[in-house]
């Protein structure tokens, strides 16, 4: 798990040298590409005196790592549904796996030598049976009473000791009833691993398959645990984010100033998209809601190389770097797939079948697209010859008149034609997309999903999944961090006057 503490207080180094470098007489002008996607500078605001220097204990760097890591775990547990707990596997080589495997063969060699001495030793086979007997325990739910009843009179560990003491204990068959044991109360996905362990004739092979099968049983009781809890933990997760953070916020007052950043940038920007007609839509009023939602979209676009990530979602940058590569993909292939049926006419669009062999086409040559190998101009010119091979043969089996030169040239030039930014059918496509998720985010709170623009169906299902990623996500980052968005979005839209400013 990545340390986002360290994160945190480096952006908030950053920002005070920053705001020192601000106020120096000769400090240079910022130049443009220094803005990132800015188009106009953001307005100075009144830098606050910095905080003089404090030296910071070695107790309280270890107090403030492990409050963000919990809270990083926490986070990570309630928006990553897929999220399990995996066992500990050490790299091959490392030096945690070579000493784990010395001290795991130390133990059964001498497990090994007690139990083949004249008399036999069973202290160290003892010990084994008691971790055992509270790891099946453990995994008994209130109503396994009889269960219970059943593992504490076999492995009674005081009658265990006593019959050790008088020559008369049989290890093989408790380990015989601690296999049947587990073959009852472990997932069906460890029916296999059970049927294995019948098969080992040897004590000590026996028990350290046991010991290795019952790690893996842990793991999926806590993942079933995970799961069964996960509905219950939303409140509860959203309250300790929140006290986390703003007992990290007490301890570094500046940790919000990339925050109040990006949502003074997208005030500025909906401010001059008003003034001029332009936006992604219709200029909506400076309501808080509404500016918050555009802020939020702006982070699928951010300029993650020039620009630091605002803190408040900076254990989600990740995911929202995933997602809008994910966006880009879903709008070259729109754009592409758009391109094609324009440009074939309506004789295409009843051929079975044909959508989704072009788009399992078009999606092949955009696996890589994030690569540093990858070329779009020549994915582009790929994938213009691969779909006028498809449309050729699929218009001929169908008896429609041929593809002719022309129209494959012209299809093969728009296609190339996308890797401009500037084109006019990507720039459409990519507007539909994200009017699609700003009014997913908007109706979040219905059952019913907004209707796709034009041009979008052919990827519907796609774009409907990314929207309810995006929805979900930020709608809980909302709820844990509401009470600072509330100040800053007030003291933001009020300064500016907005008759509009409602929290």
């Amino acid at each position: 798990m990545p340390k986002e503490e360290d994160r945190l207080e480096g952006a908030a180094d950053k920002e005070s040298k920053k705001k020192e470098d601000e106020r120096r007489p000769d400090a240079p002008e910022a130049t443009p590409s220094k803005r990132g996607r800015a188009n106009t500078p953001s307005p100075h605001r009144d830098a606050p005196q910095a905080s003089p220097p404090r030296l910071v204990s070695v107790e309280e760097l270890m107090e403030a790592a492990k409050g963000v890591t919990n809270m990083a775990l926490a986070h990570e547990i309630m928006v990553n549904q897929d999220f399990q707990v995996k066992p500990a596997v050490f790299p091959e080589g490392s030096l945690e796996r070579q000493v784990k495997e010395i001290m795991h063969k130390a133990f059964w060699d001498c497990l090994e030598a007690q139990l083949t001495e004249e008399p036999q030793m069973y202290g160290h086979a003892i010990k084994l049976l008691a971790e055992i007997r509270e790891t099946l325990l453990s995994f008994l739910l209130p109503g396994h009473g009889r269960l219970r009843t059943r593992i504490e009179e076999v492995l009674d560990l005081p009658l265990i000791q006593q019959q050790a003491e008088n020559g008369a204990l049989d290890i093989g068959v408790l380990s015989q009833f601690i296999v049947g044991m587990m073959g009852s109360l472990c997932a069906p996905c460890r029916d296999e691993d059970i049927s294995k362990l019948k098969e080992i004739p040897d004590i000590v092979p026996l028990l350290k398959a046991i010991f290795s099968v019952l790690d893996l049983m842990k793991v999926d009781m806590a993942n079933f645990a995970l799961t069964s809890i996960r509905p219950h933990l939303m409140q509860q997760s959203v309250e300790y984010e929140r006290s986390k953070f703003r007992g990290f916020l007490e301890k570094h007052p500046n940790a919000l100033d990339y925050t109040e950043k990006w949502l003074e940038d997208t005030v500025r920007y909906l401010r001059e998209d008003d003034s001029c007609g332009a936006g992604l839509s219709d200029p909506p009023s400076l309501l808080a809601v509404n500016v918050h939602n555009r802020a939020y979209l702006r982070l699928l676009t951010w300029d993650h190389a020039s620009d630091p990530f605002p803190e408040t979602v900076l254990m989600d940058q990740a995911r929202f770097q995933e997602m809008h590569r994910e966006e880009e993909q879903l709008v070259v292939l729109s754009s592409v797939l758009l391109i094609v049926y324009t440009t074939t006419g309506d004789a295409i669009s009843g051929l079975p079948g044909l959508m989704e062999t072009l788009k399992g086409i078009v999606n092949a040559m955009l696996v890589d697209m994030y690569l540093p190998s990858f070329s779009f101009q020549e994915a582009l010119a790929t994938i213009g010859e691969k779909l006028c091979v498809e449309l050729s043969q699929r218009l001929s089996q169908h008896g429609y008149s041929p593809f002719t030169a022309d129209r494959k040239d012209t299809l093969r030039g728009q296609i190339s034609a996308i890797m401009q930014p500037d084109n006019t059918v990507r720039k459409l496509m990519e507007s539909r997309v994200q009017n699609y998720l700003l009014t997913s985010l908007e109706s979040s709170q219905h059952k019913t999903p907004p209707p796709l623009p034009g041009g979008l169906a052919p990827v519907g299902k796609e774009v409907k999944e990314l929207a309810v990623r995006f929805s979900r996500l930020i709608n809980f980052n909302k709820l844990v961090f509401s009470p600072f968005y509330q100040k800053i979005l007030q003291k933001l839209l009020t300064a500016g006057g907005s008759p509009s400013a409602e929290t």
